[in-house]
């Protein structure tokens, strides 16, 4: 079954019975929603969680389109470097929705054009349009489930390849692979 549908965000919230095995972060990975957001709608005090408990799984603010588009981008950006670097592309994409100087949607943030180019070479060159593999997907979700505790980063280039060196003035978060991230 695919990690993505075709759906609009659910209306009503769902539940999830607790199964051996299963933590808060896998289940907030499962179903794409900040960890933080699943514990705080659960009224949890840590992260004990007894088999059979049933969850209350809060909405997604995002869209399967949405999810889709990041996926695509990831898979676009990322192929080839470990699935950190993956998780990492796609958190860069939702912490620039969250700051003041970026577009506030997904759709926004991946087809910016500044100063005439692309933020995203995928974009540019067509890569974006390519179906997302699995990993990507995972990816995805995995950042939407760690949403709001990472670095901050804001920005990823790859020093190798870089064609400009602006990116050399930021001040770097982590490197992952190939790519440098960066704030």
């Amino acid at each position: 079954m695919s990690a993505f549908t075709n759906a609009a965000p659910v209306d009503a919230a769902a539940n999830h019975k607790v199964q051996k095995g299963e933590t808060y972060w896998k289940i907030a990975v499962k179903y794409g929603i900040p960890i933080k957001e699943l514990m705080k709608i659960n009224n949890a005090k840590n992260a004990q969680l007894p088999i059979g408990k049933n969850l209350t799984i809060p909405n997604s603010s995002i869209t399967a389109a949405e999810k889709d588009l990041l996926a695509r981008l990831v898979h676009a950006e990322a192929k080839g470097e470990p699935y950190a670097g993956k998780v990492a592309v796609a958190t860069v994409v939702l912490n620039r929705v969250a700051s003041e100087d970026f577009p506030d949607t997904i759709k926004g943030v991946i087809n910016e054009v500044a100063n005439g180019y692309y933020a995203f070479s995928p974009v540019q060159d067509g890569a974006i349009n390519e179906p997302a593999d699995a990993e990507a997907k995972r990816a995805v979700n995995e950042a939407l489930a760690f949403q709001g505790q990472g670095n901050g980063s804001l920005f990823f280039f790859n020093p190798e390849t870089a064609v400009s060196k602006w990116g050399f003035s930021r001040e770097t978060t982590i490197t992952i692979g190939n790519h440098r991230f960066a704030k």
